[in-house]
């Protein structure tokens, strides 16, 4: 792979070639990258979505809006970090084709924005709901109809997946769907392959999927775009990550490890004294001691630890990717970047404990609980009407249900795939409040 391919500021959607140094300076194409993401209407339902705590009602503790702004915030110091370093290393593409140390933070940091906007109400375990809906639940009957690939597109319902269609997915009036560069959705996607075969090796980029079915095409079209690399020796479809992907994933790494941390001694399920251990373990070359024993509350404390952590952390991972950029570019680096990282063992200390203490606390289990049921329920009505639409045979409730649909929601391709996508599509869309509310109308109790 080489930069000036994988930098390409062409706009999805658009057949026209963007040249870096015909650019305005004053706003830049990836910086429009940037602000699509953030004006759009599914960026906005994420400050409504579960991070860690569900449904919490807390000002304690983030939501997957305010983790997005933290990771794109982290992304954009370690883009700029990496572009002034690759400049120095490869200094043409400053030169001849323009580029500046800020463009890959643009880059890293809009891709970084968007890295859960494809992600379901209720964490984590809306993705699951919605999977075991098809794998074990009601929605199995629809197995027969489908081919191998579409179905576990199902089943493992992905968030990352969802974001690209969310991204890239076009309806009247909005060809293109945001119509970002191909750099920013090259950087975004994670784990640039289809549903199967599954985890065929131990590489990073085979640890999930990226796209589905409905969206491979245009997969195809960004991949060709940047040049990237097919690590596929049959006829399924996998490639090599965007380099810039590796710092997107390893500013979430950051804020996850850190932040979540840090929310779980907000909340009193970390003890102060247990936890700031653990993050002093971590800053221990580069803490001051003097101006952390002058802070004289907790607050102040963990804020101290949590900036010098994710410092120490920026510039970890950017002195490992730049190690380690060639094999980047040839495909062969197969790890994440903080899984080499010398602090490797204090990160997962502290992960552990939040495991424990925040993940599986009984207030985060118990509202998982109840989202596998809206979820669930949301998906036996929905698929229910669709399917019958597909054959004809609607019922006058069935014809209710597709009423309450914004028209924006295409229901009416040919392909029963397609219409069962739109249908999670949909409901990953939702907040997990508008989830609620949507499943307390569907059962008659908000009459």
């Amino acid at each position: 792979m080489n930069w000036e391919q994988l930098l390409s500021l062409k706009r999805f959607g658009d057949k026209n070639k963007r040249i870096r140094k015909e650019q305005d300076e004053t706003r830049l194409g990836f910086e429009v990258d940037y602000d699509r993401v953030i004006f759009s209407s599914e960026f906005r339902s994420l400050q409504d979505k579960t991070q860690v705590i569900p449904l919490s009602q807390t000002d304690f503790v983030h939501t997957r809006l305010t983790h997005s702004l933290e990771v794109s915030v982290v992304g954009r110091s370690l883009g700029r970090k990496v572009g002034q370093k690759l400049l120095e290393k490869h200094p043409h593409l400053q030169n001849v084709h323009g580029y500046q140390a800020n463009d890959f933070g643009a880059i890293v940091a809009a891709a970084a924005l968007a890295h859960d906007i494809g992600n379901p109400p209720f964490g984590h375990s809306g993705e699951k709901a919605i999977g075991e809906f098809f794998k074990t639940g009601k929605g199995k009957e629809f197995k027969k109809h489908l081919t191998e690939k579409e179905y576990q597109d199902l089943c493992d319902f992905e968030g990352n997946a969802n974001g690209f269609k969310i991204l890239t997915e076009s309806r009247q009036g909005r060809e293109g769907g945001l119509r970002l560069s191909y750099a920013t959705l090259g950087a975004f996607m994670k784990y640039p392959k289809e549903s199967l075969p599954k985890k065929p090796t131990a590489h990073i980029a085979d640890k999930k999927y990226g796209f589905f079915q409905s969206e491979k095409e245009a997969f195809l079209d960004v991949v060709n775009e940047l040049g990237l690399l097919s690590r596929s020796s049959t006829n399924d479809i996998s490639y090599s990550r965007h380099p810039l992907t590796f710092l997107v994933e390893a500013a979430d790494d950051i804020c996850y490890t850190i932040i979540d941390f840090e929310d779980g001694i907000n909340l009193g399920l970390i003890q102060e004294e247990y936890a700031l251990e653990y993050l002093i373990n971590l800053v221990k070359e580069t803490i001051n001691i003097n101006n952390y024993n002058a802070l004289t509350n907790t607050e102040d404390r963990i804020s101290y630890l949590r900036a010098l952590a994710i410092n120490t952390l920026i510039n970890e991972a950017v002195e490992l990717f730049m190690h380690n950029e060639a094999d980047i570019l040839e495909g062969q680096f197969s790890k994440a970047l903080l899984d080499v990282s010398k602090y490797k063992a204090q990160i997962n200390d502290i992960i552990k404990i939040s495991v424990q203490n925040v993940y599986n606390s009984k207030d985060v289990l118990n509202k998982e609980i109840a989202g596998y049921e809206v979820i669930n329920e949301l998906l036996n009505i929905f698929t229910t009407t669709i399917y019958n639409k597909q054959l004809g045979s609607l019922s006058n409730y069935n014809h209710l249900i597709l009423k309450v649909f914004p028209k924006t929601l295409d229901l009416n391709k040919d392909s029963l795939y397609d219409n069962l996508l739109s249908i999670c599509n949909y409901v990953s869309k939702l907040s997990d409040s508008n989830a609620i509310l949507t499943y307390r109308k569907l059962k008659g109790n908000h009459l």
